[in-house]
């Protein structure tokens, strides 16, 4: 019990405007039937999240959860509800606590309406905001086979245009795809972390949750860091790529060059079956809306028996977090989009 007092009170340091560590945390959780193991892990291991990144990262550290179901018909229960953000440990557990998983209905749930109250959480300015998406089934409107919506979000909601506000506001998000039901929507959920500079996750076991948690976080802040110090030097960068008109990858390669000439190290966690594919980064993530998403979905999407044979997380994935590594192009690739993002 001390030690949980211990947690609420922690002193979290004085920082500087803009500093990487005042941290944003915000989980959107599917609550639905099959999702009650991650919920359980949430619960068990958020104390053990914030102090790890308290600790490590000197964080000043807010949380948020938003949880949903389904619109009715499909639940009846709710569609979303919304905890804006604590600084309190304990009253985020209470709200883990009272999730419970059930209902959902049909395939499809309302990933849109959950991500679209993320927008109207009480972010802070000069803070590192990060959005971790934990679900197993896509968002209405996308595969119209077992959808009871198959036009969408019932409410008109957009998962493409709420994820490319969330990319304007500096949000980025992580996908924690429980696999193996969301396989066959892999390079969906790829392209809308690829859109924010994030990442998709995948995860066969709750019981790594609280472990890609603590490895992301940790990750994002450290690019954040390097993206902060090396600010001017990818801003001339860029400007010469874009009067060169370089590609998008040859602008990454360029940003990755920078952090190298000034033997800048980054934390990395290890993802090694959620690299963005070429059809999330080269084709969906071009998408400007849910209709065009669905009709370059249903063309670029690979056969069911090619899904089902595809590389997919086990239980045997460990996340290690590895620190003090050169840059990635992956990372870098990432680094690419939000500058593009932060320059609008």
């Amino acid at each position: 019990m001390a030690a949980a007092l211990k947690m609420d009170k922690v002193d979290r340091p004085q920082l500087a405007q803009h500093d990487s560590s005042i941290l944003d945390l915000v989980f959107v959780m599917d609550c639905t039937g099959s999702m009650g193991s991650y919920i359980a892990s949430a619960t068990s291991n958020i104390r053990d999240i914030v102090q790890e990144i308290v600790i490590s990262e000197k964080s000043d550290i807010h949380l948020a959860l938003v949880e949903y179901r389904d619109h009715p018909p499909q639940d009846a229960t709710f569609v979303t509800r919304v905890h804006d953000f604590t600084v309190r440990v304990n009253e985020m557990k209470g709200w883990l606590d009272q999730c419970q998983a059930q209902g959902g209905g049909d395939g499809p749930e309302a990933v849109a309406d959950g991500l679209h109250d993320v927008l109207k959480l009480s972010w802070r300015a000069t803070s590192t905001k990060i959005c971790v998406l934990i679900s197993d089934a896509p968002p209405h409107g996308l595969d119209p086979s077992g959808d009871g919506f198959p036009n969408g979000c019932p409410l008109g909601l957009d998962p493409i245009k709420i994820v490319r506000e969330m990319a304007e506001k500096h949000i980025t998000l992580y996908v924690v795809g429980v696999e193996p039901p969301i396989v066959p929507y892999r390079d969906f959920f790829m392209s809308l972390a690829y859109i924010t500079g994030g990442q998709y996750v995948p995860m066969a076991t709750s019981k790594l949750l609280a472990k890609v948690i603590i490895g992301g976080v940790r990750e994002e802040i450290s690019l954040d860091r390097l993206m902060q110090e090396a600010q001017e030097d990818i801003d001339r960068e860029m400007a010469k790529a874009e009067a060169e008109g370089a590609s998008e990858k040859e602008k990454a390669s360029r940003i990755n060059r920078v952090f190298a000439s000034k033997n800048m190290r980054s934390k990395q966690m290890q993802n090694v079956y959620g690299t963005a594919s070429a059809v999330a980064t080269e084709s969906l993530s071009k998408c400007m809306n849910m209709s065009e998403m669905k009709s370059k979905f249903s063309s670029e999407r690979a056969p069911i028996s090619t899904a089902a044979a595809a590389p997919m997380a086990s239980t045997d994935d460990h996340y290690e977090l590895v620190e003090d590594e050169a840059v990635t192009e992956d990372q870098a690739a990432r680094v690419y989009q939000k500058w593009s993002n932060r320059k609008r």
